[in-house]
């Protein structure tokens, strides 16, 4: 018989054997969240050992998926090998006692997550508008080495890591220093990247994975000067890229071409991952780097019989008909 329960904290659910589905997907990230002042809402269901839990939190008139700009991805937690369908469909009829309005961002398509959520939904009466809400870059290793890897990158990149690799000294690390991440910091903010969302949280996460022996930080200095900067963490095989930044002043140095390099040579060579993922967006310079693109996906879970929400299904339902119409 399936339990369906709610919680408005992560210490409520954390005694659960909860599947470890990468770091945007583990109680602890969530954790995090909470800690950083989100206010969650745990939707959870169980029928005996299998469990699954919706982390979710409050956004206007409906709930929305728990998250921020620093994760990749979003993911129910879960146990056994994958969330249970039976589950889910429970949670989103349960659901719709509560709000009229539920959105799902950042989901993945290749391991299943955007299907089987809008399956669930869909199933229990919702009406679910499915869109592209983002992009990811990956490289599958593939059992290259580094200098194999390497010499199928463009041209235009490895003559400049030829002309430009000494012109910077590269430090990496798999600890977490105060001065290496203050570094980091200075780097940001004197580089082209926006104003950074949350660096109190970014800063614990580093801690907490490199307390685990996830990190891999790397810094590029120029005459003794950090000019560029990496954040990456490696587990289960896969190498996620958090963070980059360097000095706009040390563009023509190229530090973080170097810096990558070094970075990619040290899990491909040194860790053996299978797979190297680039986060979030669709920068040209990813391109440069990684083999392959995927997508990532939102789900709008309407109910229908909510007169609010019947100028948001109207508005869907414009927008198909006229691209219905652009592609005949």
């Amino acid at each position: 018989m399936t339990a369906i329960s709610y919680h408005a904290s992560l210490n409520d659910v954390q005694a659960q054997r909860w599947a470890e589905a990468g770091p945007f997907a583990r109680p602890r990230w969530f954790a995090l969240l909470e800690e950083a002042g989100k206010q969650p809402l745990l939707a959870c269901a169980s029928d005996g050992a299998k469990q699954v839990c919706l982390p979710l939190e409050q956004q206007g008139a409906g709930l929305a998926s728990l998250t921020n700009w620093y994760a990749f991805t979003w993911s129910p937690l879960f146990t056994g090998a994958a969330p249970d369908p039976a589950l889910l469909h429970e949670l989103a009829r349960d659901l719709a006692r509560r709000s009229r309005r539920v959105v799902l961002d950042k989901l993945s398509v290749e391991d299943g997550s955007a299907e089987r959520l809008a399956e669930a939904f869909r199933r229990t009466g919702w009406i679910v508008l499915d869109e592209h809400c983002d992009v990811n870059h990956v490289l599958a290793v593939n059992g290259r080495s580094y200098a194999r890897y390497l010499a199928e990158r463009p041209g235009q990149l490895r003559t400049t890591l030829k002309r430009k690799g000494r012109k910077v000294e590269v430090t990496l690390s798999q600890a977490f220093d105060e001065q290496d991440w203050a570094a980091y910091e200075d780097i940001y903010a004197d580089s082209w990247k926006p104003e950074e969302g949350d660096p109190a949280l970014l800063r614990r996460f580093a801690i907490e994975e490199a307390a685990a022996g996830r990190m891999r930080f790397g810094l590029a200095r120029a005459e003794g000067h950090p000019v560029a900067a990496q954040f990456w963490t490696v587990e289960n095989g896969i190498a996620y890229i958090h963070k980059l930044a360097h000095r706009e002043s040390a563009r023509p140095l190229s530090p973080g071409t170097t810096l990558s390099a070094a970075l990619f040579a040290q899990v491909i060579d040194g860790d053996k991952v299978t797979l190297v993922d680039f986060g979030t967006g669709d920068d040209p310079y990813k391109r440069d780097w990684m083999d392959e693109v995927r997508e990532r996906r939102r789900l709008t879970c309407l109910r229908p019989g909510v007169p609010a929400n019947w100028p948001e299904l109207a508005k869907a339902a414009v927008r198909k008909l006229v691209s219905l119409a652009l592609h005949r």
